[in-house]
């Protein structure tokens, strides 16, 4: 049996069953007697252990066990962790088509999703689930996760909901066939200037070229003639849609990342051609949480002189990972190669094997050594210095993409009684409560984001209500300046939520990313012909 799976390992490894058979016919002794060791091991604890073993969990523990001892991205999930994983990253889930938050144990719709199972039977924003067929689901403290697990499932099975809605005495039936909902990575696309465009990926998923594709096509007509690509935050994703929006950029045939490994060939990838922004200045935004798949694009970008680089060093994942399958639908993810960039860099930063806490707390230990507010606490050794491909710039390996223009982490840049207030959820519930009592308005008062970015104030009663809610938990202000400036900080945020509700993200980030730094020093360079190819 052990002998078989291993096969089925090696077959999924190495591409075919006859080069399985002959890595099985090469296994080293030590592999066998490990193999035999392991089989013992589960033979003894199942004839003798004290109580009942549950040897599915005990396999979990073992297999986790072993790749512990690797480095941090070989790893294992089971059924329900590989679903969880995959899902952000697909074209898209089955459900009801909304967009919910819960206020006070309630599910409250923001949004429903255009043309969603939701919209067709005419639920409206505001309205709350208190039913999903015979199962309550307000006032029971139901947990968030199981809310969604309750309004998703298989596409033409029926959700038969009660709603409450403001002004309606009864509650009220509908009947949602659950279809196929889309998943976006696009997040944001707007002209932030005239002539040029912001677009915001949060991800790499199946459908992510084909968004980009559409955001600059759209970005086009309203005139965009130079670019800001916001990758922050961005935690990567499929490597073929990190070629296809590197392909959006770069001409057909030009490098955009190569892979090595032990057992797998090496392997050149090449941007595929058909890319709508060949020309044209290019700033790609990164931070320290930009990873993997982003960081291979922003690579590309850099090395190939197509654009310039903006933000902080980035996360530094650069190894290579092949799902392998097990029939339960769980899977490990083994490490087969390294990225490295067109000019030769290793993506990936130093690790320990087996120090996985380690390695998690590198993007804390960068901050506390004030890399993050500092850009000359980095220092490169010569060996590490790279050129890139068409200009010579010099670049740095080391882990990580270095921006070409460093933006630091202002720390002090929210107060601390911003901070706290957030903290404990005052603003965010006070807005919700206030949100909900009035969405009809606002939307009704609010036809054209133009005209609202320019009108709207935030309303003295709600800014009231956040510090009501942070004086009854002993959050206080020091002085009349912090008061002034958290006022300042608090009044961008829910201006941005707000219009986040009424329209979408878009309009979200065109609010907020007016106080951005990294924003800022990206239209600068564009504004003074910095960002060119």
């Amino acid at each position: 049996m052990k002998k078989t799976l291993l096969i089925l390992l090696l077959t999924a490894l190495c591409g075919g069953q006859t080069s399985a058979q002959n890595s099985i016919n090469h296994l080293s002794t030590s592999m066998e007697m490990a193999l035999r060791k392991l089989n013992m091991a589960e033979m003894a604890l199942k004839a003798l252990y004290i109580d009942t073993l549950n040897e599915n969990k005990l396999t979990d523990a073992a297999i986790r066990g072993m790749l512990s001892e690797l480095d941090p991205h070989t790893s294992y999930t089971d059924a329900e962790e590989t679903k969880k994983f995959n899902e952000p990253l697909s074209s898209g889930f089955e459900g009801i088509g909304v967009q919910f938050n819960v206020l006070k144990d309630t599910l409250v719709v923001i949004q429903t999703v255009s043309k969603g199972p939701s919209e067709k039977v005419g639920i409206l924003p505001g309205d709350r689930i208190v039913s999903v067929n015979d199962s309550t689901i307000a006032g029971v403290k139901m947990p968030r996760d199981k809310m969604m697990k309750l309004l998703r499932g298989p596409k033409g099975t029926i959700a038969n909901l009660g709603i409450v809605r403001r002004g309606v005495p009864e509650v009220l039936k509908f009947r949602v066939v659950r279809d196929k909902i889309p998943l976006h990575s696009v997040d944001a696309a707007y002209i932030i200037r005239p002539g040029i465009g912001y677009i915001r990926i949060s991800s790499f998923a199946v459908n992510t070229r084909n968004e980009l594709d559409s955001s600059i096509v759209s970005l086009k007509r309203k005139g965009m003639k130079h670019l800001i690509l916001d990758l922050q935050d961005n935690g990567g994703g499929f490597l073929d849609a990190a070629s296809g929006v590197a392909s959006e950029f770069l001409n057909e045939g030009e490098l955009i990342v190569y892979t090595d490994g032990r057992a797998v060939p090496h392997q050149d990838l090449k941007a595929q051609g058909g890319g709508k922004f060949l020309k044209g200045q290019l700033v790609v935004l990164v931070n320290e949480y930009t990873a993997s798949a982003a960081e291979i694009v922003s690579g590309a970008i850099q090395d190939q002189d197509r654009g310039v680089i903006v933000g902080r060093r980035t996360f530094g994942k650069g190894l290579v990972q092949r799902p392998i399958p097990f029939p339960d639908g769980s899977l490990i993810r083994v490490t087969v190669s390294h990225y490295y960039t067109p000019s030769g860099r290793c993506i990936q930063k130093p690790y320990e094997k087996g120090k996985a806490k380690e390695y998690e707390e590198d993007v804390y230990n960068r901050y506390k050594d004030g890399e993050l507010m500092h850009a000359d606490s980095i220092h490169f050794a010569d060996s590490l210095k790279y050129k890139t491909l068409k200009r010579g710039r010099t670049v740095y390996g080391g882990g990580g993409i270095m921006p070409d223009y460093f933006v630091p982490l202002d720390t002090l840049k929210y107060t601390k009684y911003y901070r706290t207030l957030s903290l404990k959820n005052c603003i965010l519930d006070s807005y919700l409560t206030y949100q909900d009592q009035h969405r009809q308005e606002l939307r009704s008062k609010y036809k054209d984001f133009e005209q609202f970015n320019k009108n709207y104030q935030v309303p003295q009663e709600l800014l009231d209500s956040i510090y009501s809610a942070g004086r009854r938990l002993n959050v206080k202000p020091a002085d009349d300046a912090e008061v002034q400036k958290t006022t300042q900080q608090i009044s961008l945020l829910l201006k941005a939520l707000t219009a986040r509700d009424i329209w979408d993200m878009s309009e979200y980030f065109a609010i907020i990313n007016e106080d951005s730094d990294a924003v800022a020093k990206a239209l600068q360079l564009i504004q003074e012909g910095k960002a060119s190819e």
